[in-house]
């Protein structure tokens, strides 16, 4: 069977990309998502009020975690040995037409290697919103968040990618 995807052995079955031959390089990839709550829950965050904790500290630790462990959870992914994760926060208190704020996540995950960190930095966007869930519901339960996208990525034989349009929460 004649497969253009690499992820697929000659019998059409899953397989985890061979990357010895690959050329080591600098890469780096960065995503981004949003966390949509009620006003009340930002201000909650913001003053310290929520029982569980600092939850932006929490999420930042979640978000390096789930960057470390992306190839536990995804099973393709190659185990890789991060040279860095950087995680930032920007709340948006500005009401939406929806009635709720937001708080922006970006990661940024950078490794020297055979494969990218795509995956890595989606993986730590998404650990860290969760953790914002988990965190702030008791508060507020109607939370959610989407727009979890790869933004940039370098290095590697396929180069630069920029996505054209980042929505601004």
């Amino acid at each position: 069977m004649n497969n253009p995807l690499t992820h697929f052995n000659e019998e059409g079955r899953a397989r985890m990309v061979d990357v010895s031959e690959k050329q080591v390089t600098e890469r780096v990839a960065t995503a981004q998502g949003t966390v949509f709550m009620r006003p009340e829950t930002l201000r909650l965050i913001q003053e310290g009020q929520i029982k569980k904790g600092d939850v932006l500290a929490v999420a930042q630790v979640a978000g390096i975690q789930g960057a470390k462990k992306t190839s536990d959870v995804i099973p393709m992914c190659h185990p890789l040995m991060l040279n860095g994760v950087d995680i930032q926060f920007r709340e948006c208190p500005e009401v939406d037409a929806n009635g709720l704020c937001s708080i922006h996540i970006t990661a940024t995950v950078k490794v020297t290697g055979k494969t990218g960190v795509e995956m890595e930095a989606l993986t730590s966007v998404s650990m860290a919103a969760l953790t914002i869930y988990d965190m702030c519901k008791a508060v507020d339960r109607d939370m959610f968040f989407n727009e979890i996208g790869l933004t940039y990525k370098a290095g590697g034989k396929s180069g630069t990618f920029t996505r054209e349009q980042v929505s601004e929460a």
